[in-house]
């Protein structure tokens, strides 16, 4: 598409303009509307200038305080928090301490020299004891004051307002308002970009300016975006008349100038950019502004007034919603920084402001919907409706090539794990279509004990809370190494209790050897000889075999002689390099993880396939990961089943630290189960859910959504309560059936490998007795003959 010239810009028809920016804003945006929950923090309403319009801008009164104290601050942003906002509008008028000496005495008494500098420490405070992400709003500023304010915010805005010279002269809007100069703002948001500051800025339409003028300004902006990458979101505002202003009486631009300005603004600006009008400006015709290309309705408080326009209340988000539906769009919350920026984390935030928009962002970006996390208990709340009635049609294409067993391509894949509202329930509704065509009404699952050899481990994985080594005595548990004696007698109290599997994993304790997991599978196999052993992950297989000098196929089958029946696909995380070196950087790499599985499965192992997500990756990885799976799996055809494990972040070192996400949202959680039955579709037949990360509420919702197995009973889950799950250790047999058929489904327990379990070991897992003890044999110091060299244990 040609570019078009902003000049042409004023002849050229609404309608049409309207069409052309209506096009460019779903091109760069899709169907997604968002706005950011928020509250409004006025910190003064002292202002060194003396716009015509304001009324914001308050002088001192007698008796009156200047600034808002910490804990008035705090109440707000509590306030906020329990209402579900995630951003706190910092607003205030430029630096009135060189204006009014009852600022520069209350700031003396608050132990402060600028308004600033106490800006500085209120916004810590919101950060620190609320997860607020503080958004600043504090007028033109020197370098030095924005560099000062980037580790306590994670954006920060100035209004250019207009680029006319003029309305600086005596009878303009900003007459005797130093701080309004085109220059000197435009240069404040230069110098944001120079800092990489994500930034708010737009024009102000209305109080003098030509329309060429706006244009103008809205070049300005352009062009100094091409350059830094930093303006995230550009306003354009409407000039409201306000009484007892000098500019009560000045005429306010009409629905019409409002819609041309902001097409305009879209069409010079481009697909990409975030633009919003403030909808509370626009009283009953905001739905209109919809048509003009914005994908953004800015910040909206439930609880705080609009302290600029606190005569234009803020619409109803249920309003919102509604209008925004009507317009065939999807209202989604966003935080003060937009999902661009988040994605590039790093880049745009300080170190002190990460880990606060990791907590609060989901993996595309846009704010959590809820305080749910993984391994919480999932809130009792009804299913939302969708709003919309018609689907995306690109999303409505890629499920209906994968119900036809087509293999999705990557972008089309991820494009999936983006859906809400109608196209999110259309693909959880189809893959569970899918699974009724595939498995029917029946829910399978396994009575077995998982059998944690060790806790000691040589990796550092940043997402794991259950290995342990010199410095990671602070999680969950002592470091210890299982006796063989006490491996055997979990594994005959699990066949006692109705068990057909033992699953034997640990971590890469340093002293372990090959030999060490074929002593392993020995001792099960002599305890109980029709137990089903599945055991030892890919990175255990490497490890056996870099020890023993063997060829993993030589290896394998040194397992298989050792009585190994299957193996897990775990270790796999995600099969991707590029994430795979920030959360396993030691590890095994993707290419290493298919080499062993597919190896397994050619000399007639079966495995399953997992994947760990909902930390550091984004959507394109989770399409990665299951088309990696999807061909192998049309390769070799030895996976039994899939199974999402959403990350449980509440102890796992990286979510310690503030280095992930806190795991998936449950929207995502759903998607996941959903595109898995999709995009696997019709090579791998079975979709477990993870009780034990989801708990039964959750694990119903995904058995809703295109899974079909309730995985193991488990007995002695460990890996995810040291993590930090709240849900329990084992649900037996009992309980599994009571929550399949709770949600109309008939349960069905089966073998590993999805065969037939008698009805003989049904009852014995029926009337099993409870557990006893286990017992978890400390590790002792000894001369390590194989490495040569002594240990303790790892790290």
């Amino acid at each position: 598409m040609a570019e078009i010239r902003p000049e042409s810009l004023l002849a050229m028809p609404l309608s049409e303009m309207l069409a052309h920016a209506s096009a460019l804003r779903d091109e760069g945006h899709g169907r997604i509307q968002s706005w950011s929950p928020k509250v409004f923090i006025p910190l003064t309403q002292l202002c060194r200038n003396l716009c015509h319009y304001c009324t914001f801008s308050q002088p001192p009164r007698q008796g009156e305080v200047c600034y808002l104290t910490r804990e008035q601050v705090l109440d707000i942003a509590r306030a906020g928090k329990a209402a579900g906002c995630t951003e706190a509008l910092f607003t205030l008028g430029d630096k009135p301490e060189l204006r009014f000496k009852a600022a520069r005495e209350e700031l003396a008494a608050l132990g402060h020299e600028t308004t600033l500098s106490y800006l500085a420490e209120v916004a810590a405070a919101v950060r620190d004891e609320t997860g607020l992400l503080p958004h600043i709003n504090a007028g033109v500023m020197t370098r030095e004051e924005m560099a000062m304010l980037r580790p306590v915010s994670v954006s920060q805005g100035l209004m250019l307002e207009s680029v006319s010279d003029r309305l600086c002269e005596k009878g303009g809007a900003h007459y005797r308002s130093p701080d309004k100069q085109p220059k000197v703002r435009l240069e404040t948001i230069r110098i944001a970009g120079e800092l990489g500051i994500p930034f708010t800025t737009g024009i102000l339409i209305g109080i003098g300016e030509t329309r060429a003028e706006r244009l103008e300004a809205l070049v300005a902006i352009r062009d100094i975006h091409v350059r830094y990458g930093h303006i995230q979101e550009v306003i354009v505002q409407n000039f409201r008349a306000k009484p007892r202003t000098v500019m009560a009486d000045a005429p306010e631009p009409d629905m019409d100038d409002l819609l041309w300005t902001t097409a305009a603004a879209r069409i010079l600006l481009g697909p990409q950019m975030n633009i919003q009008v403030p909808p509370n400006l626009s009283v009953g015709d905001f739905p209109r502004l919809i048509d003009a290309g914005i994908n953004d309705w800015g910040g909206v408080s439930p609880i705080t007034p609009d302290h600029v326009n606190p005569e234009a209340p803020w619409p109803a988000v249920q309003h919102l919603r509604t209008a925004t539906a009507a317009a065939n769009r999807i209202l989604v919350a966003r935080l003060p920084v937009y999902p661009a920026y988040v994605a590039e984390n790093m880049r745009w935030q300080d170190a002190a402001m990460q880990r606060h928009v990791l907590a609060a962002a989901d993996t595309s970006g846009f704010a959590r919907a809820d305080g749910w996390s993984p391994g919480l208990t999932l809130p009792d709340r009804p299913p939302e409706a969708p709003y919309l009635a018609t689907l995306n049609p690109g999303i409505a294409a890629t499920v209906s090539r994968a119900l036809a067993g087509e293999r999705p391509h990557e972008a089309a894949l991820a494009t999936l794990f983006e859906a809400r509202d109608v196209d999110l329930e259309h693909i959880c509704e189809s893959a569970d279509e899918l699974r009724r065509a595939v498995n029917g009404d029946t829910i399978t699952y396994v009575v077995n004990r998982n059998i944690n050899y060790t806790n000691i481990c040589a990796y550092k994985c940043g997402f794991c809370a259950f290995s342990k080594g010199k410095t990671s005595d602070t999680l969950r548990g002592q470091p210890y190494d299982l006796d063989l004696a006490e491996v055997a007698r979990r594994t005959e109290e699990a066949w006692a209790r109705g068990g057909t599997e033992v699953c034997l994993q640990g971590g890469i304790h340093p002293r372990y050897t090959g030999e060490t997991y074929l002593t392993l599978a020995r001792t099960v196999r002599a305890a109980v000889p029709d137990i089903h052993l599945h055991a030892f992950s890919p990175l255990e297989i490497a490890h056996g075999v870099e020890t023993l000098g063997l060829s993993v196929e030589d290896f394998l089958y040194r397992l298989k002689d050792a009585g190994l029946s299957t193996l897990p696909g775990t270790a796999a995380e995600i099969l991707d390099d590029e994430v795979r070196s920030i959360i396993c950087p030691d590890k095994l790499n993707t290419a290493e993880w298919l080499h062993v599985v597919g190896t397994a499965h050619k000399i007639g192992f079966r495995t399953t396939a997992t994947i760990m997500f909902g930390h550091v990756e984004t959507y394109t990885h989770w399409a990665r990961h299951l088309l990696h799976i999807r061909d192998l799996q049309a390769e070799t055809g030895g996976f039994t089943e899939f199974v999402p494990l959403p990350f449980v972040h509440m102890e796992a070192p990286m979510g310690v630290r503030g280095e992930a996400r806190r795991g998936p949202t449950f929207r995502e959680v759903r998607l996941m189960h959903a595109v898995a039955r999709l995009a696997l579709n019709p090579l791998i037949p079975n979709i477990q859910t993870s009780w034990v990360k989801l708990g039964p509420a959750g694990a119903a919702a995904c058995l809703a959504s295109g899974a079909n197995d309730l995985g193991g009973t488990l007995m002695n889950e460990s890996i995810s309560r040291a993590a930090g799950t709240q849900h329990g250790q084992e649900m037996p047999s009992a309980a599994m059936d009571a929550l399949i058929r709770s949600i109309g489904r008939t349960p069905r327990q089966r073998t590993t490998v999805y065969g037939a379990v008698s009805d003989t070991v049904r009852r014995r897992g029926h009337e099993a007795a409870d557990l006893t003890p286990i017992i978890l044999t400390p590790p002792q110091k000894r001369g390590d003959k194989t490495l040569g060299k002594e240990f303790e244990y790892a790290r």
